[in-house]
């Protein structure tokens, strides 16, 4: 073998006329295609039991987002917003409602970053998540931007 180019990191192999190069920093930090990312689309039966719960509960909600009585948090949960959009008498029930869909949210967040085997992304999964719920909203429906100022979209 000749002897290592002047990098230290290409070598000319002996009656060949190429050369192999080599990147010792390739074998210790991950490509960018490898970087770790979460996959959403996950499927656990933990995950499929809260996105259907959520998917029962959501047609409860939707009168509540229309009048403005609640929006998406920029916690990536469901906040109330403006109570006195609500008859009093059904102020109880969108306090339960709100309660179970956060809790359920947040077990979701818990669950896809724990699913990916890194629980510690739940944080990354969450703003995701907050964004996304946000762009996905319909016209009309409430939201908080970052600083947490209620915003219409």
């Amino acid at each position: 073998m000749d002897k290592p180019g002047k990098d230290d990191q290409s070598m000319r192999l002996p009656g060949r006329h190429q050369f192999i190069v080599i990147n010792p920093l390739e074998w210790l930090i991950p490509s960018a295609q490898a970087a770790a990312t979460p996959d959403f689309n996950i499927n656990t039966p933990t995950v499929r039991k809260l996105q259907a719960a959520m998917k029962q509960r959501h047609g409860a909600l939707v009168a509540f987002y229309k009048n403005g009585a609640i929006g998406f948090t920029n916690k990536a949960l469901v906040g109330v917003r403006q109570q006195s959009a609500v008859p009093l008498k059904q102020r109880s029930h969108l306090k339960k409602l709100v309660a179970a869909e956060n809790r359920e949210r947040n077990q979701l967040y818990q669950e896809i970053a724990k699913a990916n085997g890194h629980p510690e992304w739940e944080t990354d999964v969450r703003n995701i998540f907050a964004r996304t719920w946000i762009k996905e909203a319909a016209a009309g429906w409430w939201y908080q931007d970052a600083g947490g100022n209620w915003k219409q979209k």
